[in-house]
């Protein structure tokens, strides 16, 4: 048995421990390298991902048709000029871009974008892919894989070589949002649904989910839903969820996946992707819909910091429930450490602590390294307290314990592989 560590020794364990586990990433946008142009990456891509354009917005008077007629070039250079070279990169997200550069080995600083661009024109896509996740010591990642998009939809039905670190979800939200729009889809795939929610629709909702979970693979089903949604209610909504999510996730096995709290229409359209607004949820539904389904697994994240804590509290009580990550506006460091503490004190390491929710490969490079540093911090400080009440903390339960919290966790809570 290995021996107790020292207290002193106990912070630089667990921060060497965090820093060398490689990840899995269990919620990602982002595509197999095999699908092409569709995987974004590259310093255009990050200086022009949405974060940064709501941004760069507080500091400019051109009005947004001008910036969106710019092509992706001009858009970067002005997104640089405002919030690199004007001001120093001192938020999350410009902050970010800076440690994914640094962690490439590039000179960063005002007069450097040129010299940046020059390199990324020489990287091949799959050479950068190899590179990225080595650098960021992500083992896998999960995609979110829509068969209603219709850019991705045609690389999974001719089919491709997988890259087996880059796994599937199901993402399935046109079914739950547009309900009129996803049977037009559905019937130009070639099921025989229609508007209303006869048996032979819902059963071919079903066949559907089993036939792209097959061919995708998937993990797990996934959907958004707003912070209005209240279950149960007479919806379509519900009546999908009801009628053929969760009969299709009992029957095989899959867990649904959770993510409420993204208002679906933009509060600032001229923001286009990066003008959605956030809500507190009303969780109390989705107690009951996680209650009254012991026999599905469900994952669940959700965006507001203020349902963290009730988020916390249906962990304790449902053990078919395993909360995930701190996304989109959640992923800033205070309120990172905030949830990541309170979930230890009240889940211990039986959830997954964070995922990149990347939509530009290189963001790997800066969110995973932002967390490691958080998350050591969070961590060390609960063996300290764990030591000081008088358990033995010795580095292979430190080891353990990193490892169920980026990603061990998650695999043991998915159902064991079907034999053949």
């Amino acid at each position: 048995m290995t021996s107790s560590l020292p207290l002193p020794q106990i912070a630089p364990t667990v921060a060497r421990l965090v820093a060398g586990a490689p990840v899995l990433d269990i919620h990602t946008h982002l595509y197999d390298p095999a699908q092409g142009e569709i995987l974004l990456w590259g310093i255009d891509e990050q200086l022009t991902y949405h974060y940064l354009v709501a941004e760069a917005f507080r500091c400019l008077d051109l009005p947004y048709a001008r910036f969106w007629a710019m092509n992706k070039t001009e858009q970067a250079d002005l997104i640089w000029r405002t919030l690199f070279v004007e001001r120093a990169p001192v938020s999350e997200a410009t902050r970010g871009v800076v440690t994914s550069l640094n962690l490439l080995g590039l000179d960063v600083g005002p007069g450097e974008l040129p010299r940046i661009r020059r390199w990324f024109a020489e990287q091949k896509r799959e050479r950068f892919v190899d590179l990225v996740l080595e650098k960021a010591n992500v083992r896998a990642l999960v995609m979110t894989n829509s068969p209603f998009d219709d850019l991705e939809r045609p690389g999974w039905e001719r089919g491709f070589a997988r890259d087996s670190r880059f796994k599937a979800a199901l993402r399935i939200d046109p079914l739950l949002h547009d309900w009129p729009q996803a049977v037009g889809q559905l019937q130009q795939m070639g099921y025989a649904v229609s508007l209303d929610f006869t048996a032979q629709t819902l059963s071919e909702v079903r066949r559907f989910l089993a036939d792209w979970a097959r061919r995708l693979d998937a993990l797990y089903v996934m959907a958004s839903l707003p912070p209005s949604y209240a279950y149960p209610d007479v919806s379509a909504v519900t009546t999908v969820i009801e009628k053929a999510i969760l009969p299709f996730c009992r029957e095989h096995g899959l867990p649904f996946a959770l993510m409420p709290g993204v208002k679906p229409r933009l509060i600032n359209p001229e923001l286009r992707i990066g003008g959605h607004g956030m809500g507190r949820v009303d969780l109390d539904g989705y107690e009951r819909l996680i209650g009254e389904n012991p026999d599905v697994k469900f994952l669940l994240t959700v965006l507001s910091r203020e349902n963290q804590h009730q988020v916390c509290v249906m962990g304790r009580k449902f053990r078919n429930l395993h909360p995930f990550g701190c996304w989109w506006f959640l992923n800033n460091p205070v309120i990172i450490e905030d949830m990541t503490r309170m979930r230890l004190e009240m889940l211990g390491l039986t959830f997954t602590a964070q995922h990149s929710d990347a939509r530009v490969l290189d963001q790997l490079l800066y969110k995973w390294p932002h967390f490691r540093a958080l998350g050591a911090k969070v961590l060390a400080a609960k063996y300290e307290d764990t030591a000081r009440s008088g358990w033995p903390v010795t580095e292979t339960i430190i080891a353990e314990g990193v490892h169920a919290l980026l990603g061990g966790e998650f695999e043991r809570f998915l159902p064991p592989p079907k034999a053949g």
